[in-house]
């Protein structure tokens, strides 16, 4: 197809000949009509005033290309963009309008498409409507599965049969985070992600072999067919996995009338793992059976020396000094076992810390335990003073309420308190917790006593001090007095936690829908069905990323400051799923960019360097298509760095600002902001990292339609256009 400038030229090179040709042919017809004496004075006729002929010709010529050039800008390109305005309000942005320019008849047009949109508009709002209440149930369905996997205390990952992951929840992500090999670069222990692959976690071989058991035990026809193997990580911890399979029921051949009790076929989609960090209760175990094995040993011998000494010295002609010698042996021997035993207690109670679970709860619900467990372990009533209903508390509740029935017992025993108080009051990101009572007041070395000492109540005994829970929870006690009102109190210290209530309202806030954590497309899509340059755009998976630098000129020396990133998988936008991190550039920042994306040298100072932090990124982008707005000037800083890293950032790219020109070709401006003004798109955090990877990754989910109804589906069509593309040639 011709092109709009091909056009005018071809226009004005037939208005030249139009302008031209009658007099150039008329000329010649009278030239070689006419005999030499004719000629003569024809020549001397017409060249005076060829000059003038000519000027005048010329000056009709160019008010010609002008009033055709207005003509064509005010028809033909005016049409044009008012087509690509048109084609913005069938899809990409529907609540766009043409703006009525140019002649009357281009206006009249434009008024006439943009009452036929507003007709459209209310055709599909209640076409949408009716859609909306059709897929209620199943979106209700959906949620509710969502909902239960993401409270679900254990981790959950589902994949599909090529190892993709299309579902997980919260404690997944938390577990796999913490197992990540850069723990410290925010977003970069990500090693769960829809599309993503369970391979960087574990072996492909150890997988392979769990589903080959299954296999085999589904071919036997087992209930419950299930593989369980224990594996170690990159990052050296030690995980329990349990792998159970998706199985899909298909009905036997002419199932109907007639089909008879044939059994339906179990053929397995996908597969589940639930899996458990065990590294620290190996740990644990470990040290425990050392300790058992040292306290049983050691004692043995000892035992056994301490055995034979006490034999010899039933001798009665024993001499002294070898009865002073085994008395000795005997001495020895016991102090030993002594110490192996207080050493064994100690280890114990060290265990025993270590396996407090800290949990939120309530904390007017923690002061009731105390409550019920005072007035029924040692008869001493309480009575409530304040209590704060709406404050939490992140405790190991039972460790917390032996300690203050452990207390309360010794002030019953010991100054005999009759009745006890609580009261529970905010203290910032603190909670006071105090235990009040009326009588004698008692000295600092007695409450320090109390605190050193093991808990001891009636015949009740633990290992553990009240000091040992307090500094399981990060807090303090202390004793203060109060006078005039003759009573005392301990006063604990004890950290604060978000209500349930308000964190999921924070999680909503932040936009970490639930639903984000699956995607059940997947279970239908395999890597081995084509390859990726021929997929559709609909189903490839993006990292769209961004960063901001200290200058302009990554060829002379400017650094990148900050990395963002998000994720697109079957045509959705994962916020869930994002990388964001500010970078050390050890280098001086340039005032003019400063300015622009508002990064001081402060906000960069302890931030890590860009070797620490590009790993990071490379494995969260592994495996997927980069997308960036002028992506050759993000793709030349990180191409710097390869030598430096040893890191090739070799998938393909797509780039934004030129897909934009494949689109609009006839539009004005290609920026950023431009390009979601004409597609409707607001913009948040505009010149952050993060909020413009978030904004072309909305972009680009816009024109994936706008390519489309140009042919344009797959990534290789989708790289060969944008490489026509003006912009193509810039090059950093």
């Amino acid at each position: 197809m011709m092109s709009a400038r091909t056009r005018f030229a071809l226009a004005v090179v037939v208005l030249g000949l139009l302008m031209t040709g009658p007099f150039v042919l008329t000329a010649l017809i009278v030239w070689l009509e006419t005999h030499d004496e004719g000629r003569q004075q024809l020549t001397e006729v017409l060249l005076p005033h060829l000059g003038i002929g000519t000027m005048l010709t010329i000056v009709g010529f160019a008010a010609g290309v002008g009033v055709l050039r207005i003509l064509f800008r005010q028809y033909v390109q005016g049409l044009l963009r008012m087509a690509e305005n048109l084609r913005l309000m069938l899809g990409a942005n529907r609540g766009f309008r043409v703006q009525p320019e140019g002649p009357p008849e281009v206006r009249m047009l434009a008024s006439a498409a943009n009452e036929l949109a507003s007709q459209r508009d209310e055709i599909l709002a209640d076409v949408e409507a009716q859609i909306a209440r059709a897929k209620d149930s199943v979106e209700q369905e959906k949620n509710r599965l969502a909902a239960l996997m993401s409270e679900l205390t254990q981790s959950v990952v589902v994949c599909n049969l090529d190892g993709r992951i299309l579902l997980y929840n919260n404690r997944a992500r938390m577990q796999f985070r913490a197992l990540s090999d850069a723990p410290g670069v925010a977003g970069g222990g990500e090693l769960i992600g829809l599309g993503r692959s369970i391979y960087a976690v574990f072996e492909r071989n150890l997988i392979a072999h769990a589903l080959e058991t299954i296999q085999q035990r589904l071919r036997r026809g087992a209930a419950q067919p299930q593989a369980n193997f224990v594996t170690t990580t990159r990052a050296g911890q030690l995980l329990r996995v349990q792998m159970a399979p998706v199985l899909s029921v298909a009905k036997p051949q002419g199932e109907g009338e007639g089909a008879g009790g044939e059994e339906a076929e179990r053929t397995q989609t996908g597969f589940i793992l639930m899996l458990d960090n065990i590294t620290r209760n190996f740990e644990t175990e470990s040290r425990r059976d050392q300790m058992l094995h040292n306290l049983t040993e050691g004692n043995r011998a000892a035992l056994a020396n301490v055995r034979a000494a006490a034999e010899m010295l039933e001798y009665g002609d024993l001499p002294d000094d070898m009865r002073d010698r085994f008395r000795r042996v005997i001495r020895d021997e016991v102090q030993g076992m002594s110490q192996r035993l207080n050493e064994t207690a100690e280890a114990f109670a060290d265990s025993l810390k270590a396996r407090w679970p800290l949990e939120e709860m309530l904390g007017a619900d923690l002061v009731a335990a105390v409550q019920r467990r005072i007035e029924q372990r040692i008869e001493l009533r309480t009575k409530l003073e304040e209590i704060d209903e709406n404050l939490w508390v992140k405790v190991d509740s039972f460790s917390l309420i032996q300690a203050l029935t452990y207390l309360a017992s010794r002030l019953s025993d010991e100054f005999e308190v009759r009745e006890v108080r609580f009261r529970l009051t905010a203290a910032g990101r603190l909670v006071h917790l105090d235990l009040i009572w009326s009588g004698q007041a008692m000295s600092t070395e007695t409450v320090m006593s109390w605190e050193l000492e093991p808990m001891r109540i009636e015949d009740e005994s633990s290992p553990l001090t009240v000091r040992d829970v307090i500094d399981r929870h990060d807090g303090e006690m202390w004793l203060e007095r109060e006078k005039v009102r003759h009573r005392a109190f301990f006063r604990v210290l004890l950290p604060a936690a978000v209500p349930q209530e308000q964190a999921e309202a924070e999680l909503f806030l932040r936009g970490e829908s639930r639903p984000e954590y699956y995607d059940f497309d997947l279970f239908a899509w395999s890597e081995k069905s084509h390859g990726i340059e021929d997929r559709p755009l609909t189903e490839l998976v993006f990292t769209v990323f961004d960063t901001e630098t200290t200058g302009l000129n990554p060829s002379q020396g400017d650094e990148i400051i900050q990395i963002g990133a998000t994720r697109i998988l079957n045509g959705k936008l994962l916020r869930n799923e994002s990388f964001e991190q500010l970078i050390d550039p050890r280098r001086p920042l340039a005032a003019a960019s400063a300015e622009i994306h508002g990064i001081t040298e402060e906000m960069l100072k302890g931030q890590p360097a860009i070797d620490t932090v590009l790993p990071a990124f490379h494995a969260f982008a592994a495996d997927t298509v980069l997308i960036a707005h002028n992506a050759a000037f993000d793709m030349r800083f990180l191409q710097l760095k390869e030598e430096a890293t040893g890191l090739r950032f070799d998938q393909p790219v797509l780039d934004t600002l030129l897909l934009s020109a494949v689109v609009h070709p006839n539009q004005e401006s290609h920026r950023l902001e431009a390009i979601a003004e004409r597609l409707g798109l607001t913009i948040v955090g505009r010149h952050t990292a993060l909020g413009d990877a978030i904004v072309t990754a909305e972009v680009f989910l816009k024109l994936v339609p706008l390519l489309a109804d140009k042919g344009i589906r797959t990534l290789r069509e989708a790289r060969e256009a944008a490489e026509q593309t003006y912009y193509a040639r810039i090059k950093y």
